[in-house]
């Protein structure tokens, strides 16, 4: 009688890191959508660099005062916002959410109020 082998699951999770490790992509379910926010330990001197860089590339209107987005006003908030549109408009690839460490892909959308996270 054949034997089944299954996969444990240290070795699926060495796998995935390994992928990740040599630069792969992850493919997530079809049609299942990401966004990039600010790690919650990151410096104000890191967020604003996020912020200045990201909307140097990307516009970042919705952050001005009266937008929808500009409360709460603190650099946590604007810097995931930021980079955040960085991310989408860049194709949601993990490195576009990189920022030296500092940010974090989520599939929770972070969007609150009239707030609406691209």
């Amino acid at each position: 009688m054949a034997r089944r082998v299954e996969a444990s699951p240290s070795l699926l999770l060495f796998s995935f890191a390994v992928l990740l490790l040599a630069g792969g992509t992850v493919q997530l379910v079809q049609g299942q959508k990401t966004w990039c926010i600010a790690k919650p330990s990151s410096d104000e001197a890191t967020l604003l660099a996020n912020i200045n860089y990201a909307c140097s590339q990307v516009d970042c209107s919705i952050l001005q005062r009266g937008r929808p987005c500009f409360y709460p006003d603190n650099f946590m908030s604007h810097a995931s916002i930021a980079m955040n549109l960085y991310y989408q408009a860049r194709g949601r690839n993990h490195w576009n959410c990189y920022f030296k460490s500092s940010g974090l892909i989520t599939m929770t959308d972070p969007s609150f109020g009239s707030c609406a996270y691209a």
